[in-house]
């Protein structure tokens, strides 16, 4: 069968890894993808806050990684959908939570509403994430996530704007609106499972595959139930990292865009292991905060 155009096809072509870069500038990671088959895939949050998959098959694949740090001007949220910025915040704790709503969600509206130029800007949660199993941290923080995935689809995007503005999210969903992930490294820098994105523009729609999502909403309640995007193996996928990210910069990426002539609708994205770690080096802690991104009729 032959392949289904890319998600920017129409507007000039898969994107390639410059033949030019330096084989410096490149690393290799092992990344996990999921194999399409015939029942719905599942993920959902087990007793220990872990992630359980239910009718999923994966294969792992080692490809090639960009260091971004080359080239780092090139990147940008309309063009392959992620961009590292400076960035330096006021926080004392990121563990504190009353610390992060206050001072942590009203920063990161403001930097998204500067870079993208949105009317409006509504942070709606944050994640700890980190790579040390044996730590503290671990028996709350969650844990990172190798799976090549990118947190929204079709569906469970326009979904969360109805969740949250219930009388507002029918005139909202009238005009271009998208949603934007910002990650920070807590230990800094980071030298071990870094996030890796993958270019927009090399994903085609083929290689999106709805995932089922549910998680407790809080103590005694009930599964709330959405959906992601996992993806399948496709060698086209171009893949950069920034090695070594420090707590004053931040990974702004799209996960959602209603747009349907961007070229930069979904980034997926995955941690994978950098071969070029030290031996030793402490795991990683970092945190990642959602927001949704509202833009004024064109």
């Amino acid at each position: 069968m032959a392949r289904s155009p890319s998600l920017n096809e129409k507007n000039g072509g898969m994107a390639h890894v410059d033949e030019s870069v330096d084989s410096t500038a490149l690393v290799r990671g092992k990344f996990t993808y999921v194999v399409k088959g015939d029942r719905q895939p599942v993920a959902q949050n087990n007793a220990h806050g872990r992630i359980d998959y239910l009718n999923v098959d994966l294969n792992e694949h080692e490809l090639l990684v960009r260091n971004g740090r080359e080239n780092v001007e090139q990147f940008s949220l309309e063009r392959q959908g992620f961009e590292l910025i400076e960035h330096q915040s006021k926080m004392i704790d990121f563990r504190d939570k009353t610390e992060l709503n206050s001072v942590y969600h009203p920063e990161m509206e403001r930097l998204i509403k500067e870079m993208t130029g949105a009317a409006r800007v509504h942070v709606f949660d944050h994640t700890l994430r980190t790579g040390d199993e044996g730590s503290a941290d671990a028996k709350w923080m969650r844990e990172t996530v190798n799976h090549v995935h990118n947190d929204y689809t079709n569906r469970s995007g326009p979904q969360r704007v109805r969740d949250l503005f219930p009388d507002e999210a029918e005139e909202l969903l009238q005009n271009r609106f998208a949603v934007i992930q910002v990650w920070r490294a807590i230990r800094s820098p980071v030298e071990r499972t870094p996030l890796a994105m993958c270019d927009a523009r090399s994903i085609s729609s083929d290689d999106l595959i709805v995932m089922e999502r549910s998680r407790p909403t809080g103590p005694g309640s009930t599964q709330r139930v959405g959906e992601l995007y996992h993806l399948a193996f496709n060698p086209n996928h171009q893949w950069v990292y920034f090695p070594g990210m420090t707590s004053g910069e931040v990974l702004i990426f799209k996960t959602f865009d209603s747009d349907l002539e961007s070229q930069t609708r979904f980034t997926a994205h995955a941690a994978f292991d950098d071969p070029t770690s030290r031996a030793g080096a402490p795991a990683r802690v970092s945190i990642d905060v959602r927001a949704l991104v509202f833009f004024d009729p064109a």
